[in-house]
């Protein structure tokens, strides 16, 4: 017994550093303890206490732990976690699913997560479960903390471990290496550039645009004109913030310059493009 104080001690550690509130052998939450009333291991009807129970945001987390990590989970003949009561009362998982599965019952909670943890610090097992009412429970990746599970990332694990969408933050990702896809695509096609080209043009417009904050660049201003041409209004636009940047010393501010006057010495940026209706340089400004 004096080892599974031992892995309770070490998961309210784990718990307490994840910033998670959590409560042992019930809860005061009215409608959980309610529950927790008929909630034995051993199907008797009586009280059943799991080691740890937790509310985060609306979702109910349940914890049981074992201290040998040979009695983490015990699967069925279908290589299913067993509902038996001997395997209920003696592996962690199969004790997490059974009280998961009586709270999702019994309280108003539809959004549950049970933890089978088995070992201690040194050498350990931590499988979350997803509960949502169907006759199976989903088995979640092992984790080694609970820090996915606190009020800042539970969501997050939601939408990308339960749900299994992209993340707002893998989403973005995805959508700049599309866009990058797509404007590596349109250089070579539209600006019949070298790729050793193609980090110049885009730096060198991305410079520009920064003198927009100063009113010294407008992308409206690229109007394709013959005289003054789009690469040349975007050559000085880079030249004002390489000034305002004050890059030193003035030798290597010039080889910046010298290196960026491909914007406006290649003609075929600087001419109106037919499907485009504008020069590819103005089209690569507002992509």
């Amino acid at each position: 017994m004096g080892k599974e104080k031992n892995t309770d001690m070490w998961v309210h550690d784990l718990l307490t550093s994840a910033n998670i509130k959590h409560e042992a052998d019930g809860s005061d939450i009215k409608e959980i303890n309610e529950a927790l009333k008929t909630a034995s291991k051993r199907n008797t009807g009586k009280v059943g206490k799991p080691e740890f129970i937790c509310v985060v945001k609306d979702f109910l987390i349940v914890i049981e732990d074992k201290a040998s990590i040979s009695k983490h989970i015990k699967l069925d003949e279908n290589d299913v976690i067993s509902l038996e009561v001997k395997d209920v009362t003696d592996y962690a998982v199969n004790g997490a699913y059974f009280y998961g599965k009586h709270l999702f019952d019994n309280t108003s909670y539809k959004k549950i997560i049970a933890f089978g943890v088995s070992g201690n610090s040194k050498k350990h097992k931590i499988t979350p479960l997803f509960i949502d009412g169907t006759e199976y429970c989903r088995i979640l990746p092992d984790v080694e903390s609970f820090i996915s599970f606190n009020e800042m990332n539970i969501d997050e694990y939601y939408i990308k471990e339960v749900l299994k969408e992209n993340t707002n933050e893998e989403k973005e990702l995805s959508e700049i290496l599309k866009d990058a896809a797509i404007l590596h695509e349109d250089l070579r096609n539209y600006g019949n550039l070298k790729d050793i080209d193609k980090p110049l043009i885009v730096s060198g417009i991305l410079l520009a645009l920064r003198e927009m904050e100063y009113k010294n660049f407008s992308v409206d201003n690229l109007t394709g004109d013959d005289t003054k041409t789009d690469g040349t209004k975007i050559y000085e636009a880079i030249k004002t913030n390489l000034d305002r940047s004050n890059v030193k010393p003035e030798t290597k501010k010039d080889k910046l310059l010298h290196q960026f006057s491909i914007i406006k010495d290649t003609a075929i940026l600087n001419e109106k493009n037919g499907i485009l209706g504008m020069t590819p340089l103005k089209y690569f400004t507002i992509f």
